[in-house]
């Protein structure tokens, strides 16, 4: 049975040929590009909370040339139905039965835009094929392909006819990223260049999807010791049992933050997780999935807050030695 230490070994170089790739076309934002590629490897689904126009196209469009796999975007809006997204049985009159007609979401990677502008109940179409890879229509299942990823966004600043997401559609989503506005010496090189499609069409491919989904299944194999889960579960306490929240990160929270530490140590090259791991993705991890205690009637904490809060939290928890 090949090591742990050989599959790292072997894993490193590929990674970060992936890693390069996709910051080819979102250069400036490394941060960010491991963030996603965390999810990606973790089988996990991001949500994107920016203002447009700084590159979450381009970041859906880079991670799905790199890995050869298929890209489909849906412009999520108010009258957009669940089977707009999913699928639709329909009447074959020369056959005499209903033939599931697939909608965009059996891509590989599913570009879910402006995700709060669709009605709660078209958000909620996606839960079960976030979390269980499939979908249920007229009592039949079907499984989505493999690999799966759901790469969402919303505008943080526009809250004019949107459908705020409930915590158990927040609680799909491995992380929360932001990108930002670009560094002025990447803005001036985007202005020269006249756009991005030339940046695209530049980003090889690295993986085919099955050695991607080799790769997510070797990140089941890293270890991650007792402290560090004592350390992780102490974590966890903390949120739950703080005054400044009044809803804690749940068990699954827990489990994506595992995972996610886990797929990033494949992603620097190691077999095993470190307290860094979990200490430094914590935020992106947590952050959206926690409440903080309401100050006033109405008051709606912001992004900054509830990250600051899990900020805090794990600042005051003791990191194993």
């Amino acid at each position: 049975m090949t090591s742990a230490l050989s599959i790292a070994r072997e894993t490193t170089p590929v990674l970060q040929e992936l890693r390069s790739a996709v910051e080819q076309a979102l250069e400036g934002k490394p941060e960010a590009v491991e963030l996603a590629l965390i999810a990606l490897l973790g089988r996990g689904h991001v949500l994107i909370e920016d203002v447009p126009g700084v590159g979450k196209t381009t970041l859906a469009r880079a991670l799905a040339r790199a890995v050869g796999g298929e890209l489909r975007r849906v412009q999520f809006t108010s009258d957009l139905l669940p089977s707009d997204v999913l699928g639709v049985s329909v009447f074959d009159q020369r056959t005499g039965e209903f033939v599931f007609r697939q909608g965009p979401i059996f891509a590989n990677i599913l570009l879910a835009d402006e995700i709060n502008r669709a009605s709660p109940r078209t958000q909620s179409a996606l839960l079960e094929a976030m979390n269980e890879g499939q979908v249920s229509i007229d009592g039949a299942t079907t499984p989505l392909p493999d690999p799966f990823f759901v790469l969402a966004t919303q505008n943080p600043q526009d809250f004019a006819g949107t459908f705020p997401l409930p915590e158990s559609q927040l609680d799909r989503f491995m992380v929360r990223i932001r990108l930002g506005y670009p560094p002025p010496h990447v803005e001036m090189r985007l202005l020269l260049q006249g756009g991005d499609g030339d940046r695209i069409k530049g980003v090889p491919q690295v993986l085919e999807p099955s050695a991607l989904v080799a790769l997510q299944r070797e990140v089941d194999r890293v270890e991650l010791d007792a402290s560090l889960a004592t350390y992780l579960q102490a974590v966890l306490a903390a949120t739950r049992a703080s005054p400044t929240l009044s809803l804690g990160a749940s068990p699954r929270a827990g489990m994506n933050l595992a995972r996610a530490a886990r797929s990033r140590a494949v992603l620097h090259g190691r077999s095993y997780c470190i307290a860094d791991d979990i200490h430094d993705l914590a935020v992106p991890v947590l952050a959206h999935r926690i409440r903080l205690a309401a100050h006033a009637e109405g008051y709606m904490p912001s992004r900054d807050e509830c990250e600051n809060a899990v900020r805090d939290i794990v600042a005051r928890v003791p990191v194993p030695l």
